[in-house]
């Protein structure tokens, strides 16, 4: 979450709106948003009918407490943030989808475990691939002129 709000500039040029779906109660959502400052809409899936739909299923074991868990959460102590307790579900899979305005899906990532997102850099080359596709023939050239 925080490549993509260093990416702010892009985010914007590129009319990308983000949305965080949890399956958290609200209070527990309105406590992420303000704890991480979270600028964008948070959606509540209490039911899980996105997370089912998209395939985002529960993870095992291994995913959840593998090496490249360990890794992110041992930089992130040298950073400085601590994890926090778990307070619900461990083993709901996160994952990022991305949607074109007509609602087509674009991108869909369903995540091994908590380490494993998409890059950033990866996404928004995507997006401007698509937005440069879908511009009209005349507006690229006067992007090149």
């Amino acid at each position: 979450m925080s490549q993509l709000r260093h990416q702010h500039e892009r985010v914007s040029r590129n009319e990308i709106n983000v949305v965080v779906v949890t399956f958290e109660d609200a209070e527990n959502a309105l406590n992420y948003k303000g704890e991480t400052n979270l600028d964008w809409p948070v959606a509540i899936d209490s039911s899980r009918e996105l997370y089912t739909y998209y395939g985002l299923t529960k993870a095992g074991f291994w995913d959840l407490w593998g090496f490249s868990t360990w890794k992110i959460y041992i930089r992130e102590i040298f950073r400085g943030n601590f994890p926090k307790p778990a307070r619900h579900d461990i083993h709901q899979r996160g994952g990022d989808v991305l949607l074109s305005p007509e609602g087509m899906v674009k991108m869909h990532h369903i995540s091994r475990g908590p380490a494993d997102r998409p890059k950033i850099e990866d996404v928004l080359r995507l997006v401007e691939q698509e937005n440069a596709k879908a511009m009209p023939l005349e507006d690229l050239h006067n992007l090149k002129n």
